[in-house]
Formats: C-alpha cells, structure tokens, sequence
C-alpha cells in the first residue's frame, strides 16, 4: 500500500471509528427504528410503511419519517398530496391512516429532482427530527436511503436510533451492500433487531414456489454477522398494486396473506423493544 493510499484509509477509519456521541431522541417518540437497506430497489420503503401500519394495528402510535431527500416515496405511497402546516419555526405531521407522516417530498413538486449536496441534506435531516412536532409516538419509523452516507452518518451519530431493520432481496449483489451495512451500524453503535429477505420468492398459481433472486441468502449473511433472521416476505402484486394506489396492502387488507407475515414481522420487532 502506497502512502497516499495508507492515508485515504487512515481518514475512512477515523471517519467511521466508534465514539462517544451525545445522541439526542426525537422529541415526541418513544423508540426510533431505522429501516435500512444498503441497497436500493430491494423494496424498503414498502417494508417501512407496511411495518409502522402493523405497528399500528397492534396498538401502538405510529410515526413514519421518509428520509431519503434524494428519492422520497412516502407522498405517493400514502396518497399524500398537502403540504404541513408550520409557523415558520416549526411543522406538523401530516396524518393518514392513523399515522403521523413527514417527507421533504410533501414540501416539493412530485417531479422535482433535489439536486443538494451533503450539508444540504443532513441540514434537511436535522430540521425533520428536531423541528415537527411528533405527538406522544411509540414508534417512529425512519425510511433510510440507500447506501452509507451522509444521511445514516448524521441519524447514526448524532440521533438516539434504538434499532435497525434490514432490508434485503436474496440475490448476491445485494447481500454485498448489506454486508457493508451491517458493518457500518456496527461501527457506529447502532443496535440491529435483524435482517428481512423481501422477494424471497414468487408463488405460482400452481402453488410451486420460485426463487427468483436465489435462496437462503438473507438468513445465511444473518448467521455470519450474528445477527436475527426475522423473516421472509415473497414477491406479490398486491404488495405494489397498493402501494402505488396511495394505500398500503395492510391497511386495505389486513387479512391478505403478505399482511399477516407483516403483522407477524411486526410482532417480533415490537417485542424486541418492549
């Protein structure tokens, strides 16, 4: 290794190396649940809203925080197209479905790229968890971005995250990012309740399950790390039929097949706080 290559990975190091942050909770909640994936496209938005509905359905009061500035899907997930109301100094959640939501895509135009740097976002990121006024939450459950950066450093360091959930397709390239994930919560303290295979496989009419992204992936990267396996969840048309009609599978159909592995999933995550 070179010197300029020794010191580009001195500075990584000292970048993400443990420390003693001062981490503050959100006001107005009870527990932070970062929902994470490392990956994009592997459905976590999907998993987060349909989680903090479960939640909600299970008795507890329910935030949802879309954190991800760059690719907000929580406004056409819930059907979402009013703006908070604010004084200037602070904002309201907007409420839908028994749960009190905020998205920077509820304060732009739906097709409006936000084209910021990193300061821009972790600025974007401070005013939501410090400046809405989340009221009496159980829960509230952040909707991260994909990757390792900005975003998960500022929530990481400097916000009181009681555990990470993450999100993963069984396929090999995912399960990279994950594996980097999984790394980087570790370094940085972060508590994770465990690991979901999403699109674990597709069920036929004729009943034969097919692993369309590989098999056993998830779990096997969950027993490498140490880490809970917590469930699979197959490929259904439902699952984005809904989504994109603004009203997620749970909440239009509680009894659904894929709404009851939420609700189950959602179980097991509550009770790893309680």
């Amino acid at each position: 290794m070179d010197k300029k290559t020794a010191g580009i990975s001195s500075a990584m190091k000292e970048k993400i190396a443990p420390k003693s942050f001062i981490k503050n909770p959100i006001n107005g909640t009870k527990y932070t649940i970062a929902i994470s994936s490392a990956k994009g496209g592997v459905g976590k938005s999907t998993f987060a809203i349909n989680l903090a509905i479960s939640l909600k359905k299970l008795g507890s009061k329910v935030g949802i925080l879309d954190a991800d500035i760059y690719g907000p899907s929580l406004p056409k997930m819930m059907k979402i197209n009013e703006k908070p109301e604010s004084d200037g100094k602070s904002m309201s959640p907007i409420e839908k479905y028994g749960l009190q939501c905020m998205s920077i895509g509820f304060l732009v135009d739906e097709e409006t790229p936000m084209i910021w740097r990193g300061p821009m976002v972790t600025s974007a990121i401070k005013t939501f968890t410090q400046k809405v006024l989340w009221k009496n939450l159980d829960f509230i459950i952040i909707d991260m971005p994909p990757g390792t950066g900005d975003t998960q450093l500022t929530f990481s360091q400097e916000i009181k995250i009681d555990g990470a959930v993450i999100i993963s397709t069984p396929q090999e390239i995912a399960l990279l990012d994950v594996k980097r994930g999984i790394k980087m919560f570790d370094k940085l303290g972060v508590k994770i309740v465990g690991l979901i295979d999403n699109m674990s496989h597709f069920e036929g009419d004729d009943g034969k399950k097919y692993n369309i992204f590989g098999d056993g992936g998830v779990e096997k990267v969950a027993k490498e790390f140490g880490k809970n396996f917590l469930g699979k969840i197959p490929i259904n048309s439902d699952i984005g039929r809904t989504a994109d009609n603004g009203k997620p599978l749970v909440e239009e159909n509680p009894d659904h097949k894929i709404s009851k592995l939420y609700l189950e999933l959602a179980k097991k995550i509550k009770s790893s706080f309680l």
